[in-house]
């Protein structure tokens, strides 16, 4: 390695060991190793199309990138603090590898247009494993949904009985939330995947360089139409965590929905061994140890998006030191994401036991048919806010009795209003209620039927 920095020719004295730690990135931006090599071949390539470097050169340059990346990956390169950054760690093991042409590869570039274009390598790659992850849950949703198309369960508003959903119609809500989720990142992707490569420092370049030419190599979909604006844009990164942050919020809210259907409150779901925890001292407890870290990880995760809109809101033009901060709030956000949408969908396929039988007889123990009773009076001629009122009444007087409306005597009804009749029975019981809101989008069986016909088009046209 060598002695003294790329830049130090400018300097009398070496750099204060604490400020030399402090000022490295090599501990993390390791992570673009790989897309620093692939963006180097590609800049090496350019160089000999463009005449600015011989082609044999090139073809050492390339062939040294090449024996990098395979001593990378047997675990043989593995530089230390010295380096500064990874991109200074490949140079220098270039040059001990190829001699003095190795110094030809940072020709008409920077290590600002060179980790402008890493890091977008790095992360339209992550962002396709997401999408792909996306995808996963989203099946696993929908064949839960199809399993319990005519389970029933409490809705809630306020987290108050409502009215009585389809367990099915409750997960495809998620399917949907998701969905967002998988189109988001697609129009992340189309502003990540655009190449800043050729943009050097701020201003160009004064060698006759084709952008385009490496652009197209590393498949992107377009350039930079400014230079200045190229290697100080990090709006891909805060949209990424944007989207994370979003995608975080809806595992967080079924999250949420599990640990209280697991509470001996609810009593919805069991949590199977492969996905729950004990107790150090209550032997009885099985702790929801998977969607409570997937709730408490969300935090995370938008405390990286807050980082990096705090980091980008006061930068001048062009390039600033401050953006090495893009890098720890990037990586870690894709870990995060990536290992919470793992862990959800195995939770889901194959860590919950749903108790049909209380789902089923839940939905007869509240009030939440109590709407279908106004309704069926309205179909009777009676103006829906005075059957509203009306069935309050009936309510407020069952609950005084400590009775539900299902007890009531037809006696009862009729004496409430006249319209009522031996049907009412029928058009309150839970599987009715559900059955009847055929509405477009609603939890109607029929309605689920087709949503998930439709689903699973859906996911069969676009993987």
């Amino acid at each position: 390695m060598p002695e003294q920095k790329a830049w130090s020719q400018r300097f009398e004295s070496a750099l204060h060991p604490v400020i030399n730690r402090f000022n490295a990135s090599i501990h993390f931006d390791m992570e673009l190793i790989e897309y620093d090599l692939t963006g180097s071949i590609a800049h090496a390539k350019m160089l000999a199309h463009t005449g600015i470097i011989k082609v044999l050169e090139a073809e050492q340059l390339i062939s040294g990138l090449e024996q990098i990346r395979q001593e990378y990956r047997q675990g043989n390169f593995k530089p230390g603090i010295e380096s500064e950054d990874v991109h200074f760690a490949v140079e220098y093991r270039l040059v001990e590898i190829v001699g003095d042409v190795g110094k030809q590869l940072h020709t008409a570039r920077s290590r600002n247009d060179q980790v402008g274009t890493d890091i977008r390598l790095y992360l339209r790659e992550q962002i396709q494993q997401i999408r792909q992850q996306l995808r996963s849950l989203q099946t696993v949703l929908t064949n839960i949904a199809e399993d319990n198309l005519e389970t029933l369960i409490p809705g809630y508003t306020h987290l108050q009985r409502a009215q009585p959903l389809s367990l099915a119609h409750h997960f495809l809500a998620y399917f949907h939330m998701i969905q967002r989720d998988w189109e988001r990142l697609k129009d992340v992707y189309t502003r990540t995947n655009i190449s800043p490569l050729g943009c050097g420092a701020l201003a160009g370049t004064t060698f006759p360089i084709n952008c385009h030419y490496s652009a197209n190599l590393l498949d992107f979909d377009d350039v930079y139409q400014n230079s200045l604006d190229g290697v100080s844009d990090r709006d891909f990164v805060v949209e990424f965590l944007c989207a994370a942050s979003l995608i975080m919020v809806h595992l967080s809210r079924l999250s949420e929905e599990i640990i209280l259907w697991a509470s001996d409150e609810f009593k919805f779901v069991t949590l199977k061994d492969r996905c729950a925890t004990g107790s150090s001292i209550m032997p009885q407890k099985k702790n929801p140890d998977v969607p409570e870290l997937v709730r408490g990880k969300t935090g995370r995760v938008f405390g990286h998006l807050q980082a990096m809109l705090v980091v980008m809101k006061g930068l001048p033009l062009a390039y600033n030191k401050d953006l090495q901060e893009d890098k720890e709030c990037l990586f870690d956000g894709v870990i995060t994401v990536k290992s919470c949408l793992e862990a959800m969908t195995i939770l889901l396929q194959e860590g919950l036991e749903f108790r049909h039988e209380r789902l089923n007889t839940a939905v007869l123990e509240d009030f939440s048919n109590a709407t279908d009773v106004a309704d069926y009076l309205a179909t009777k001629g009676v103006p829906f806010r005075e059957a509203y009122s009306l069935v309050g009444k009936a309510v407020k007087n069952s609950i005084a009795a400590g009775k539900l409306l299902k007890d009531l005597t037809i006696e009862e009804w009729k004496e409430l209003h006249p319209g009522f009749a031996e049907d009412i029975y029928e058009a309150i019981s839970p599987r009715q209620v559900v059955s009847a809101r055929n509405s477009h989008g609603g939890t109607g069986f029929t309605q689920i039927k087709q949503a998930i016909i439709k689903i699973r088009q859906q996911l069969a046209t676009s993987p």
